[in-house]
């Protein structure tokens, strides 16, 4: 399920990192946690199987001006999509949640204080089609869609969506998702397809630090402005939205958005 939240700035200076991943997806744990602390710590320490956390959020939509490693926001409000994988039963308690919640982008240089104005559920139109059905949906990235290859090192090589092995490792995530949702055998005779597509506009490349300004600080490469035509089951393409693509998810990296939905494939 799918939620966009508006946050509305409390005083301050509206200055928050340029790396603002890690510190909100920090304060979307602290809030989780508040509500229910078996919930969080399912997410935060073990989430399905491989340690999968299954949900994702996307860029903040705000203008802003670039200061350094500081956005100067040049607005009150900003808003972002934010995405779990979990029952529709669970909807009213996530909504419940957020509402009237407050929210802090903060690390050592900066700290800016939000509440949050709305939370609105954004509907799927796929749930119309069953479970196992096979469709087809074009989707983008809505934040950063991080592929890596970790060969024989411990550290990722990170790929652009031009590389052959960009999509192979693409599925290869997707299916792992799947291992820890469902099972081992479903996750292996999974139908899933993938082509990457451009627009007209290059693609770009940006990149992330998480922890940025800690000792574990590190550095992701991901792409935006370019398509993905993905086929599977209904199921499969609702856990691939919901939990995000790719590597990070639960940092703000690889959520997709719908572009177009084919049908009778």
């Amino acid at each position: 399920m799918r939620f966009k939240i508006k946050l509305e700035a409390v005083e301050g200076q509206k200055i928050i990192p340029i790396n603002y991943q890690y510190p909100l997806s920090a304060a979307i744990y602290r809030i989780i946690n508040k509500g229910d602390a078996g919930y969080a710590s399912f997410l935060h320490e073990r989430g399905y199987g491989k340690g999968f956390k299954l949900f994702c959020f996307s860029d903040i939509k705000c203008p802003f001006t670039i200061n350094g490693d500081r956005l100067v926001l040049n607005q009150n409000e900003l808003e972002f999509q934010v995405s779990f994988h979990l029952p529709e039963a669970m909807q009213h308690f996530v909504q419940g949640l957020f509402a009237s919640e407050k929210i802090n982008i903060s690390d050592q240089k900066s700290r800016q204080d939000f509440k949050v104005k709305s939370i609105e559920r954004v509907n799927s139109a796929l749930i119309r089609h069953r479970e196992n059905e096979i469709i087809e949906v074009t989707v983008k990235p809505l934040s950063p869609l991080v592929i890596g290859d970790k060969k024989d090192t411990k550290f990722y090589t990170f790929l652009s969506p031009k590389e052959e092995l960009f999509r192979t490792l693409f599925v290869h995530n997707w299916r792992e998702k799947i291992k820890a949702t469902y099972s081992e055998e479903e996750a292996r005779d999974a139908f899933l397809v993938v082509d990457v597509d451009f627009y007209e506009k290059p693609f770009r490349s940006r990149l992330i630090t998480i922890k940025a300004g800690t000792p574990q600080q590190s550095m992701v490469k991901g792409y935006v402005n370019f398509k993905l035509a993905v086929k599977g089951e209904r199921r499969f393409i609702d856990l691939l939205l919901n939990a995000g693509g790719g590597l990070y998810n639960a940092q703000g990296l690889g959520c997709l958005g719908i572009v177009e939905e084919k049908l009778g494939v």
